[in-house]
């Protein structure tokens, strides 16, 4: 009897071990691989913190973007739960740039519990999450999805990032003011929201500043390896300038294919192609004297610039790009406006949301890409863009 009763414990004790080790709970990102820089952070007690969530491509061709916003983040929220105070638990989602998983990891994260949102960092997925946090009433601010669509006719949906007419209408307005260049090509991708909305701002304000715009070619996903066709429209029109909106990893075949047929023109582009320099297999030679404008330089040698870059690359092993700054931000500016509210954990979303929306439609914010930063009931942010060129294997201001 002893033994039966000794033998019946020893299972229970096995049972009890593996719930303990949660044999049926969900992957953490970190269990996944994701972001594995993150094991070390600790977590709030339970009931302590705001629950903050957003999903981003963790894997895949633009996971440089979610990884960045991802790890920026992750350096504000231990940054402020040291501080005391308003205390953050993160959790991110991948959602592989795609509308649909971003969906499904936006539901992930509703069911944690997640009181904020980081909404999505690329644009057609946070389309499509931003319409969730709507419906849902959870406030969500953005580090870097820029598509009008992402917050028209949702009050709480903000950006911290620049949105894409304001990248298209300040790129024409730059290439202008500073004449560099009088013949202007533009090489966009059609399927893309983020591509296409600055490329429309960036043709209705060029003609408004007569700035001559002598091709105008573009491509889409299937036809996107080979830019011959592009770029010998672009030399034929004897452009000097050629126009980039769109991210890096096309970008980055543009400017090889141009340099091995011997074309030489100057290259502008958007906040997209930042993170081509740390690209895999690219030379970064091949970027030199490449211009955007961006609203962070990881150069800039203020204090707060130089700890965030130095925490970073300690943490990671590089140079952060303008998703890490955005993200970053993005945590300060719920701090500020959580405090200013006097917001509890306790609170739901939907009490959150209404404070937040209070908070931002009022508040000034200063932040690594900005000082004086405010938002319009619209969710956009007004914040000055700051010129820069690659020179030697990095970003130096041009103004």
């Amino acid at each position: 009897m002893k033994k039966k009763f000794l033998s019946l414990l020893l299972a229970m004790v096995m049972v009890l071990s593996l719930a303990a080790c949660g044999g049926d709970t969900e992957e953490t990102p970190a269990e996944s691989g994701e972001t594995p820089a993150e094991e070390g952070s600790e977590a709030p007690a339970e009931g302590t913190a705001f629950l903050l969530g957003g999903t981003g491509p963790l894997t895949g061709g633009a996971a440089i973007y979610g990884n960045a916003a991802y790890r920026g983040a992750q350096i504000a929220v231990d940054e402020i739960n040291a501080m005391g105070g308003v205390q953050f638990d993160l959790r991110y989602e991948d959602d592989q740039h795609d509308a649909e998983k971003a969906v499904n990891a936006y539901n992930v994260l509703k069911d944690w519990g997640m009181q904020l949102s980081l909404g999505s960092v690329t644009s057609k997925p946070c389309e499509a999450t931003a319409a969730e946090t709507y419906a849902d009433r959870i406030f969500a601010l953005t580090p870097s999805a820029s598509s009008t669509a992402t917050t028209e006719g949702k009050d709480n949906m903000f950006q911290m990032c620049f949105m894409d007419p304001n990248q298209g209408s300040a790129s024409a307005t730059y290439i202008s003011e500073k004449g560099l260049g009088t013949k202007v090509a533009i090489i966009w991708k059609n399927d893309d929201v983020y591509s296409k909305g600055i490329h429309d701002t960036f043709v209705a304000e060029a003609a408004e500043l007569n700035l001559a715009i002598v091709s105008d070619t573009t491509f889409a996903d299937g036809n996107d390896t080979d830019f011959s066709v592009q770029l010998a429209d672009a030399q034929a029109n004897d452009a000097d300038l050629v126009f980039l909106p769109m991210y890096y990893q096309p970008a980055s075949l543009i400017l090889s294919q141009a340099n091995s047929m011997g074309y030489n023109p100057k290259w502008f582009g958007v906040d997209g192609m930042d993170g081509i320099l740390t690209m895999e297999g690219f030379d970064p030679a091949l970027a030199e004297g490449v211009m955007l404008l961006t609203p962070f330089n990881a150069d800039a040698t203020d204090d707060k610039t130089v700890a965030f870059v130095t925490e970073y690359q300690d943490r990671y092993g590089e140079t952060p790009n303008q998703f890490a700054a955005d993200a970053y931000d993005c945590v300060y500016a719920y701090k500020q406006a959580l405090e200013a509210a006097g917001a509890t954990p306790d609170m739901t979303a939907e009490e959150l949301c209404d404070l937040m929306i209070q908070q931002f439609t009022s508040m000034t914010f200063d932040g690594l890409t900005g000082e004086g930063m405010t938002w319009d009931a619209t969710g956009a942010v007004s914040k000055s863009p700051k010129g820069m060129v690659i020179e030697n294997g990095a970003y130096v201001g041009l103004d």
